[in-house]
Order: structure tokens, then C-alpha cells, then sequence
């Protein structure tokens, strides 16, 4: 981040909301994206107006997941915001050429449903296909220039992960 609290390009940061979305067993919930064959992430999107970070990360999840709100239960959310920088080719086309990055919170929930209830056929389908992973497999299997986030943001709920 600049010293105005712009990124790349001069450009803001999108305000965000992700999910750390464990199993009882503490494994985490991550989807194979469709755009990006191989690339794998947890649930997380844009924060809308007049939404905040608890109530966009619930949408989102439902949204991405079709597992809805009273399914989960929530076990803790990150301290701070967290944010990262878009690699310089895709700065400009992804966000409308809005943003240069995004600053997260992320929230770390308890599914109490069941694998059954988890439906990817949503309105706007992002993810191919999802399983349950370790912590170490969901850093191996992300995008690059997202795995110090997501390491960082794993790191502060460790003591909720297998």
C-alpha cells in the first residue's frame, strides 16, 4: 500500500468479506474456480453498500455455496483487515479497472449442516467443484499472489484448524 492508501496504479483497494468455512473435523471448504481451472479459493466477495464485513461474508456464502446462515456458526473474525495487490497483468481488467487489490475481513465459521446442502448450481456459479482441505493443501492450490494472504488469515484461526 502507498502512502495514501492506494495500490497498484493508484488505485483503491475493494472492500471485501471471505470465509474460512470449517467441517467438525476442521478441515476448510474450497472451491475449484470455473475461470481458472486449478485455482482454488475460499468463499469471499465484494462488500456492498451499507452491508458490513459479517453480513457480506454470510451473503457470500450463501451466494457461492447455497449453504445458508443458520447453517454456520461463527467462531471468530480477523483482527485487522488484510489485503493484497493484483499482479500487474491483471491490474486493469478485472473490477471494471476499479481497484488495485483487495482489503478483506474474514470471518472463520462452523458448518453444522451437511456435504448435501452444499449446491454450486447458484445464479452466478463461480466454482466448479469444492472438497474439504487441509490448510497446508488450500495454500498449495491457490493463486499465487492470494497465498500470503491466505496464509496469514489461516494463521490467525490455526487454533480452530485441523
Amino acid at each position: 500500500m502507498r502512502a495514501d492508501g492506494t495500490g497498484p496504479g493508484g488505485l483503491p483497494y475493494r472492500p471485501c468479506a471471505g470465509v474460512v468455512l470449517l467441517d467438525a473435523r476442521g478441515l476448510i471448504w474450497a472451491g475449484e474456480r470455473r475461470d481458472r481451472p486449478g485455482a482454488w479459493q475460499m468463499p469471499q466477495g465484494g462488500i456492498d453498500a451499507g452491508e458490513t464485513p459479517r453480513q457480506a461474508a454470510l451473503r457470500e456464502l450463501t451466494e457461492e455455496t447455497s449453504i445458508a446462515a443458520d447453517r454456520v456458526e461463527i467462531l471468530a473474525e480477523t483482527a485487522d483487515w488484510v489485503q493484497y495487490d493484483l499482479p500487474p497483468d491483471m491490474l486493469g481488467r478485472i473490477w471494471q479497472g476499479r481497484f488495485g487489490g483487495q482489503r478483506q475481513k474474514w470471518l472463520c465459521l462452523r458448518f453444522i449442516g451437511t456435504d448435501d446442502e452444499v449446491r454450486l448450481d447458484t445464479d452466478h456459479p463461480e466454482f466448479d467443484r469444492w472438497q474439504w482441505m487441509t490448510a497446508a493443501d488450500l495454500l498449495d492450490s491457490i493463486v499465487p499472489f492470494k497465498r500470503a494472504v491466505y496464509a496469514q488469515v489461516l494463521d490467525e484461526f490455526r487454533d480452530w484448524l485441523r
